[in-house]
């Protein structure tokens, strides 16, 4: 008889979203009067930039025509793409990257999820703590998780426990890890890191033999002299991987683009990582549409830029208003200056998912459950700025009335 893989047995039964959705089509089914405002799941809500809609009907009506169709485009993404990324996001931040280190994808999540398949079985994974849920289960799915404990953490991983008490930033682990996971800004909880701070990551990974996997799908946020790109510390070019995204910065979530750079210089035993990328690539993906890709390149253009800002500072004054809205209502709160998340301490000492049964049944607001990201996240919450305007000013004044 077939098997399966036992290690997705081992997973909770769904996936944290999709428990929030649920909990959510049930209140809506017994309320069907109330109106719910959403700042849990990190969609956003500000349409794509007339500059990438005109440049994907342009792409539209090129494909409508013999002379410019396109069929199957490089797995890799199409040059004018990669060259673009190269030049806005790197040249002009004087980091050396070439184009054939740029890999275009559908997006940040399935990367970080699928870069697992380069890597061997027996690497130890270290993972911040409360962290985005991709990074801990693909790597429980492909076996380096080992077993789920009482506990709600897996046997294998390293956590890094990022809490109120040391700043949210994860300190070196004492135990070696091979594959080390960061975000910064931060997916749940807002926080940044130093120049400082993340050139001692790089001499960790380069004196452990350690690889880092860098999540900055959320630096077109930052508003602070911090970094934007791993590649701007000195040696990370030999032990990083960086992961960047469309979604959140121009729109893309169900457009979907994004893309992972894979320096030439990352070895491992003489084995070129940016060659094993690809290889998965050429042999599992096949590439994001045409039309896409020239949705992505007009988010470079001098009005894409200038459209993309607006919107960047949209989500950012949101963020500021559901902060300092908590704050003035009593909440003990972190993030949203440099990211769209906003981390909150749940009042009265409520477990994480009581508080969203709180805020939902009183206030009509759903947001996210600190404890679905992990152990360290109980007893907080995260609230995201991609709503309206109205919705975010709604949903502080409906939280105010509530508690």
């Amino acid at each position: 008889m077939f098997q399966v893989n036992e290690n997705f047995v081992k997973l909770p039964q769904s996936y944290l979203f999709s428990d929030i959705a649920k909990r959510v089509a049930a209140y809506t089914q017994a309320n069907p009067d109330k109106s719910i405002i959403r700042l849990g799941i990190g969609d956003v809500t500000r349409p794509l930039a007339p500059a990438v809609v005109e440049a994907m009907k342009k792409a539209c009506d090129e494909m409508g025509v013999e002379a410019t169709f396109r069929g199957y485009g490089p797995e890799q993404g199409y040059d004018f793409l990669r060259e673009a990324i190269v030049t806005h996001d790197y040249r002009a931040r004087g980091i050396d990257i070439s184009a054939d280190e740029i890999f275009v994808s559908d997006g940040a999540k399935s990367d970080t999820g699928n870069i697992g398949d380069i890597f061997g079985k027996d690497n130890v994974v270290a993972v911040c703590d409360p962290v985005y849920p991709v990074y801990v289960d693909t790597n429980a799915m492909a076996g380096r998780a080992g077993n789920l404990t009482a506990e709600g953490k897996w046997d294998n991983l390293v956590y890094m426990p990022c809490t109120e008490e040391n700043g949210f930033a994860p300190a070196i682990p004492a135990k070696k890890a091979d594959m080390i996971y960061l975000c910064f800004p931060n997916n749940p909880t807002g926080a940044s890191i130093t120049y400082e701070g993340l050139q001692k990551w790089v001499d960790y990974a380069l004196a452990n033999g350690s690889v880092i996997l860098y999540d900055s799908a959320y630096e077109a946020f930052i508003t602070e002299d911090i970094p934007h790109s791993i590649f701007e510390i000195d040696g990370a070019k030999q032990c990083a991987i960086e992961f960047r995204s469309f979604s959140k910065t121009a729109g893309f979530t169900g457009t979907r683009c994004g893309y992972t750079v894979v320096p030439k210089e990352l070895t491992c035993n003489g084995v070129s990582l940016n060659a094993l990328w690809n290889r998965r690539q050429t042999t599992k993906f096949n590439g994001v549409p045409y039309i896409v890709q020239r949705g992505a390149e007009a988010v470079y253009s001098p009005e894409g830029q200038a459209q993309i800002q607006e919107t960047i500072a949209y989500y950012l004054h949101n963020a500021k208003v559901i902060r300092e809205g908590l704050a003035a209502a009593g909440f003990t709160v972190y993030g949203g200056v440099n990211a769209p998340y906003i981390w909150l301490k749940t009042p009265h000492c409520l477990t994480s998912w009581a508080f969203f049964d709180e805020l939902i049944n009183k206030a009509g607001v759903v947001g996210t459950p600190g404890s679905g990201f992990g152990p360290s996240g109980e007893g907080y919450f995260r609230l995201t700025s991609f709503g309206s305007y109205e919705n975010s000013v709604a949903a502080i004044e409906r939280i105010k009335a509530a508690f």
